[in-house]
């Protein structure tokens, strides 16, 4: 599928900001099932950029605008080539083997409820690829896609007793499940075309990868309940959303801060030229 990408964060200062750094993960690499043919992230204000690259080899794009600024505004523009792969990644850069994604952090540590919800699961005998899949209708099951209730910063195991969540709410109960049966599991953020044909949408995708072994990396999306398919465009990694959040920063001066963004994801071939 071709996927032609369109995606506008913009951020408001009550005050003038005397400085402001931002790390963007906005930019995808290619692999086996992914081919990035055109993209290009914009900041106004002028900005001084530096090109990078974080410990998990996502690309990273380091901004720093030196106020006063009343305003800034990113935006991406972007077309990728997907292919459908049952989820399984090949051609990506690992630079940690598998057992670094079994690590806790503050966003996808269990509760005794959500390890007892995850045990209930693995019942014996499942394979491990089995055990996943089951896993991933359990979360889809259990969490009601709601965007009202939860936040950035909601833990899994907050979204666990809520019994609610956005994608990435529902990804974190994925994630901190597996890492409660042993299985590697981390956080992937990228890009999501409906089947409903809504292109106009509201924020980026977010899914999981879980190891298994002498198979590798598979993705699972618990908020839909499939695994990855030509319709996923992959951005970054990370052991939770904190280290693939397309973007993160911080801020001298602004007092109040208002966010707004407009995302545009279709096939390419259906879009109308402008």
């Amino acid at each position: 599928m071709r996927i032609r990408i369109r995606h506008t964060t913009t951020y408001g200062y009550e005050l003038p900001a005397r400085r402001v750094h931002q790390a963007l993960r906005l930019t995808p690499r290619s692999h086996d099932s992914q081919h990035i043919m055109s993209w290009r992230v914009l900041v106004e204000p002028d900005a001084r950029l530096r090109h990078d690259e974080d410990m998990l080899g996502n690309h990273l794009l380091r901004l720093c605008v030196e106020g006063p600024t009343q305003s800034i505004r990113i935006s991406v523009i972007g077309e990728a080539q997907t292919s459908d792969t049952h989820g399984i990644l090949r051609g990506a850069a690992e630079r940690f083997p598998p057992g670094l994604f079994l690590r806790d952090t503050p966003l996808t540590d269990a509760s005794a409820e959500l390890r007892a919800f995850a045990h209930a699961v693995a019942g014996p005998g499942l394979k491990p690829l089995d055990l996943l899949h089951e896993l991933m209708a359990a979360v889809h099951a259990r969490i009601v896609f709601d965007t009202d209730g939860t936040h950035a910063a909601t833990t899994a195991s907050e979204a666990f007793a809520l019994g609610k969540g956005v994608c990435q709410d529902l990804t974190h109960v994925f994630i901190a499940a597996c890492r409660a049966l042993e299985i590697p599991a981390r956080y992937v953020s990228g890009y999501f075309v409906r089947n409903d044909g809504v292109v106009e949408q509201e924020a980026a995708h977010a899914w999981a990868e879980a190891h298994v072994p002498e198979v590798g990396w598979i993705g699972f999306d618990p908020a839909n309940c499939i695994c990855p398919t030509d319709a996923h465009v992959r951005v970054a990694v990370g052991l939770d959303y904190h280290g693939a959040a397309p973007i993160r920063g911080s801020r001298a001066g602004g007092g109040m801060e208002s966010l707004d963004v407009a995302l545009h994801v279709a096939q390419a071939s259906r879009q109308t030229q402008s």
